[in-house]
């Protein structure tokens, strides 16, 4: 159940003009859409993305044309999906997530680039600094690598007791790899012993969560879009484990995920169209700060945790933002 009031949908009709004049001309304004998973784990986040358009006056197929295209993870896709809007010369790329803008950055540094989450912009090498992202490429970042911490935090409010967490990371996914030094930092000081679980793929996996054998009470999943589009066979094994997860993003636990924290996915999304809506108006990236989230959900799970056999005080259920149940 949502316990925040919902934000009033409000209409406008601003890009109307500059869309007439491109039907006019016979080619509508061109959005190429990065998706960093795939539609059905990400579906909240081109709702978002299109609900917020529409407001702006942006409407597919009338007034604005977007070509989707899902990565499902693969570095391989984001670099053939990014070379391909380059040659349907898009208007703007979306890229939804780190992986997806270095990609796109890396295909071109002409067409305007718009990320909808990353983790650490500068970090990896998206922008030169939030206040003057520089180049053709700018966004919102999701602070990943600064709620790291927060989030053990968290886990030793639930979980007093615990001081063995197992960790799984893309080791291909540059965010994660700052997240995970930032989990090994605030792990030492709460006393915690952290197992490193690395994959590069989906098959590795089973082999690596197979690899605890029991020993880890806690699973802490770095979100990416590797582990997005595998989250049902990520929580099909801690459910049958009993392990109890900690996630960046809601989605997950919609998959049977025991809590997550982190940015609101959908607002950066929403926020997201924001920049695209100015950029087609002739706004260039390099004039458009980097934002931070302003809006962080702590979401429970209680299907789950009833399944897992814990019972979770009602102090703690009230710090929730939302209680799925």
């Amino acid at each position: 159940m949502r316990r925040r009031d919902l934000i009033t949908l409000l209409g406008g009709a601003a890009a109307w003009p500059l869309a007439a004049r491109a039907q006019q001309a016979g080619k509508l304004p061109t959005i190429g859409y990065l998706g960093g998973g795939a539609p059905r784990t990400q579906r909240t986040w081109v709702d978002a993305f299109e609900r917020r358009l529409r407001e702006l006056g942006w409407v597919e197929g009338r007034t604005v044309a977007i070509v989707y295209r899902w990565g499902e993870g693969s570095a391989e896709r984001f670099s053939e999906f990014s070379a391909e809007f380059v040659r349907l010369k898009v208007d703007v790329i979306l890229a939804g997530g780190t992986e997806p803008a270095l990609a796109a950055k890396q295909a071109t540094s002409l067409i305007p680039i718009v990320f909808s989450v990353a983790g650490d912009p500068v970090g990896s090498g998206i922008v030169a600094s939030l206040a003057q992202p520089g180049g053709n490429v700018t966004g919102l970042s999701n602070l990943a690598t600064d709620l790291a911490a927060k989030r053990l935090e968290i886990l030793r409010d639930f979980f007093p007791d615990f001081r063995r967490l197992a960790v799984l990371a893309n080791a291909n996914y540059s965010g994660g790899v700052l997240e995970t030094g930032e989990i090994h930092a605030a792990a030492r000081t709460l006393g915690v012993e952290v197992m490193l679980l690395e994959i590069r793929r989906t098959e590795d996996i089973a082999p690596a969560l197979e690899s605890l054998g029991g020993r880890a009470q806690v699973l802490y999943v770095v979100g990416d879009p590797l582990a997005n589009f595998n989250r049902v066979r990520i929580n099909t094994f801690a459910l049958a484990a009993r392990l109890p997860t900690m996630y960046v993003q809601r989605e997950y636990l919609e998959a049977g995920g025991l809590m997550s924290y982190g940015p609101n996915y959908p607002d950066l999304s929403r926020r997201a169209a924001d920049y695209v809506d100015k950029i087609l108006r002739g706004a260039k990236p390099a004039d458009l700060p980097v934002e931070q989230p302003n809006k962080f959900d702590l979401v429970l799970n209680l299907i789950t945790a009833r399944a897992l056999g814990l019972a979770i005080s009602p102090t703690l259920l009230a710090r929730a933002d939302e209680v799925i149940e």
